[in-house]
């Protein structure tokens, strides 16, 4: 992993650190430099062992300029908590982080499938099974890349603990904490051309009951 000179405490070192987010969150924000510009956009990604699972449209111009081989940057947060202080300036949030960096290649269109079906049971477990597979016209409409985690490639930090104690006693006295966020699923609601009498898939169920 690269090292992290600002705020080291709060670094993690180990590689199932780095796992643990990436698998935690479902998108990312995919950044790179396009004609001397910087370009941004967020993404639903996939962990797969060593590497992350993007896809997109094979129109857009700015993933054919990384999947070609721009440098690129892969970010991903979660917010777990407002940290409330005694002041402003101490007031903060729990967090954990992953960047990652590196290139990214293009996935054999043999593999695309594959990895689009990876992609789809990461955010919906088990849907994959539950429908048709994609069409030949529906893979080469879509890019599908992966980015390697390389040993120096990434790094991960963590904030989870309440604040700090007050360094002045005037500042005391007042409430101080930690107030959890977590993101949660709601009931299915189904689409307006489908028939009540149509069931919610399991995977759908699946996928409300983890969260």
């Amino acid at each position: 992993m690269k090292q992290i000179r600002r705020e080291r405490e709060r670094a993690r070192t180990d590689r199932p650190d780095l796992d643990a987010v990436l698998d935690a969150a479902a998108v990312g924000t995919l950044a790179t430099v396009l004609d001397g510009q910087p370009w941004v956009v967020p993404m639903l990604y996939a962990r797969d062992g060593d590497r992350i699972i993007l896809h997109g449209s094979t129109g857009a111009g700015a993933l054919r300029h990384v999947a070609a081989g721009a440098p690129a940057a892969f970010c991903v947060t979660l917010l777990d908590g407002i940290v409330v202080a005694d002041t402003l300036f101490d007031s903060t949030a729990n967090y954990r982080s992953a960047v990652i960096r590196g290139h990214l290649t293009v996935i054999d269109p043999a593999d695309a499938a594959y990895a689009l079906d990876l992609m789809s049971d990461a955010l919906i477990p088990g849907r994959s099974s539950e429908v048709r597979s994609s069409t030949k016209k529906e893979l080469s409409a879509t890019l599908a890349m992966a980015l390697p985690i390389e040993p120096e490639g990434w790094t991960v930090k963590v904030r989870d603990a309440p604040p700090d104690p007050p360094e002045d006693a005037a500042d005391g006295g007042g409430w101080a904490g930690v107030v959890p966020l977590r993101t949660v699923a709601g009931d299915p609601v189904s689409a307006p051309w489908v028939s009540a009498e149509v069931e919610v898939p399991k995977s759908v169920h699946r996928l409300v009951e983890r969260t």
